[in-house]
C-alpha cells in the first residue's frame, strides 16, 4: 500500500506523522471519505467541497484542493482496487501538546483501502447517548470520532451494523457513519440539517434524485416507519430490516428499492454529480 503523507507517496510501513500531530493529540481534524470504483472516485467535488467547508468551521486554513486532488490520484493510481475507500485527512499539523495549534502548518494524508460491496439489508439499534444539534462540531466532519466508536461498539455486540441517535431535544438525526431515511404513508423523509445531522453527500443525492422530504421527526418514528434506510459513501443506499427488536419487511421495501435503482442509475450515469 501506497500513502501520501504531507506532500508525497510512502509505503505503508514508512507513512508516519508526528505524534505532536493535532489531529492525533487533541482531535483537531477534518476528514472525507471517498467510494472509489475501478479507480474512479465518486463526487469528488462535493466531497472537497465539504472538506472545505469542514476546515473554515474548525478554522483550519483552507485546503489546497489541487494538491488534495494530486495525492487522490496518486494514490488511487499507487493502490488498484474495484471497490475502495478513499481517507481524505486533513489536521491542525504539528502543534504544542494542548488545544492550541502550533505554526507549522496543516497535515494532509490520503490512503485507500479495498472494500467489499455491503449487503442489501442490515439491522441497526439505537442508543441512550445524543448528538448536540448546537455543538461547536455539529455539520462538521471531524477526526473526534470516539463516541461514534463507542456507539458502533455496542451495535456490533447487538449483532447490528449501525447505531442511531436522537439529538438533545428527542428528535432523529443520524447514525454514527450514515443519514437516515424513514417512509411514511408512501413518502420518504429524513431529518434536516438543523438536526444536529451531518449533510452527507449521499443524502444530499438521495435528496435530489428521490423527492424525499426533509422534515423534523421524533426519534420514535422507527417505531412506526413503514420502511427505513441508510445512506452513506459506502452503504449507497442500504435498506434496515431490524430496529433493535422491531423486525421491518425482509428485503427493501418498494420505496427504498426504487431509490435504490434511481442512485444506481444516477451515480453510473455521472461519477461528478
Amino acid at each position: 500500500m501506497k500513502i501520501w503523507v504531507n506532500g508525497g507517496l510512502r509505503a505503508a510501513d514508512d507513512a508516519r506523522v508526528s505524534v505532536l500531530d493535532h489531529g492525533l493529540t487533541v482531535g483537531d481534524g477534518i476528514f472525507e471519505t471517498v467510494r472509489t470504483t475501478d479507480g474512479r472516485p465518486f463526487a469528488l467535488t462535493r466531497h472537497l467541497d465539504r472538506l472545505t467547508r469542514s476546515a473554515q468551521g474548525l478554522g483550519l486554513p483552507a485546503p489546497d484542493l489541487d494538491e488534495v486532488r494530486r495525492a487522490c490520484a496518486a494514490v488511487i493510481e499507487a493502490n488498484p482496487a474495484a471497490l475502495g475507500r478513499l481517507r481524505i485527512t486533513y489536521t491542525g499539523g504539528i502543534s504544542p501538546l494542548g488545544s492550541d495549534r502550533g505554526t507549522a502548518g496543516p497535515g494532509l494524508v490520503v490512503a485507500l483501502g479495498e472494500v467489499k460491496r455491503r449487503p442489501d439489508t442490515t439491522a441497526v439499534i439505537t442508543v441512550p447517548w445524543t448528538r448536540n444539534e448546537r455543538g461547536a462540531l455539529t455539520g462538521l466532519k471531524t477526526t473526534s470520532y470516539a463516541e461514534n466508536v463507542v456507539a458502533l461498539a455496542r451495535a456490533h455486540e447487538k449483532g447490528a451494523s449501525e447505531a442511531l441517535f436522537a439529538n438533545t431535544v428527542g428528535r432523529l438525526c443520524e447514525g454514527t457513519g450514515s443519514n437516515v431515511f424513514v417512509v411514511l404513508d408512501g413518502q420518504l423523509h429524513t431529518p434536516p440539517v438543523a438536526s444536529g445531522c451531518l449533510a452527507g453527500i449521499t443524502r444530499a443525492l438521495a435528496v435530489e434524485w428521490t423527492g424525499a422530504q426533509e422534515t423534523d421527526l421524533p426519534f420514535d418514528v422507527l417505531d412506526r416507519a413503514d420502511e427505513i434506510f441508510l445512506t452513506s459513501t459506502l452503504r449507497d443506499i442500504q435498506a434496515v430490516h431490524r430496529v433493535d427488536g422491531r423486525e421491518l419487511p425482509g428485503g427493501p421495501g418498494p420505496v427504498t428499492a426504487k431509490a435504490m435503482r434511481v442512485f444506481d442509475e444516477r451515480a453510473g450515469d455521472d461519477l461528478d454529480p
